[in-house]
C-alpha cells in the first residue's frame, strides 16, 4: 500500500509560513476561493479564529466552517517598526484585531491604510488576499 501525499496546502499562507501542514488546511482552500473562514463547535458551539480542528473546551472534533462575514469592530491596531525574520521586507506594516461580537480576528490592516485613515471602533471587513509572489493572506479593509 503506498504512502498517502503530504497535505501542503498551508504552505500558500502568509509573508512566510512556518508551518506546511496542518488539520486546518481546508482554511487555504477558501482564501483562495475568496473566502475568509473559522470554525464552530457542533457541540458546544464555541467559535475559533484562527480556525481550529479541535475544540478547546468540550475537546470535540465535530467542528464546522463558517464564513467571517458582515462588518467587525477595530478593537486595537499597532504600526509595526520591527519584525520577526522574514517580515521585514513588508515594513512597515499595521495589525489589527476586529470584534465580530462572537469571535474576534487578529490579522493586518490593508497596507493602503495609513495611520490617518484608522480609528478606534471604526467599521472593517476581512476580505482574503493574494501577495505578489503568489502566497495568500486575508486584511481588513474600511467598511
Amino acid at each position: 500500500m503506498g504512502k498517502k501525499p503530504e497535505d501542503v496546502r498551508f504552505a500558500k499562507f502568509g509573508t512566510v509560513s512556518f508551518t506546511k501542514t496542518t488539520r486546518v488546511n481546508d482554511f487555504i482552500d477558501y482564501l483562495e476561493d475568496g473566502k475568509v473562514m473559522y470554525t464552530h463547535c457542533k457541540k458546544c458551539g464555541a467559535d475559533f479564529f484562527p480556525p481550529r480542528a479541535d475544540c478547546e473546551g468540550c475537546l470535540s472534533s465535530d467542528m464546522e466552517w463558517r464564513e467571517v462575514s458582515g462588518t467587525g469592530k477595530l478593537v486595537s491596531y499597532s504600526q509595526l517598526k520591527y519584525a520577526p525574520v522574514g517580515f521585514d521586507g513588508d515594513l512597515p506594516y499595521s495589525i489589527a484585531l476586529l470584534d465580530y461580537g462572537d469571535y474576534q480576528v487578529f490579522g493586518r490592516l490593508d497596507s493602503s491604510l495609513g495611520p490617518a485613515d484608522v480609528e478606534v471602533g471604526m467599521e472593517m471587513t476581512t476580505v482574503a488576499n493574494k501577495l505578489a509572489d503568489g502566497q495568500i493572506n486575508y486584511v481588513f479593509k474600511k467598511a
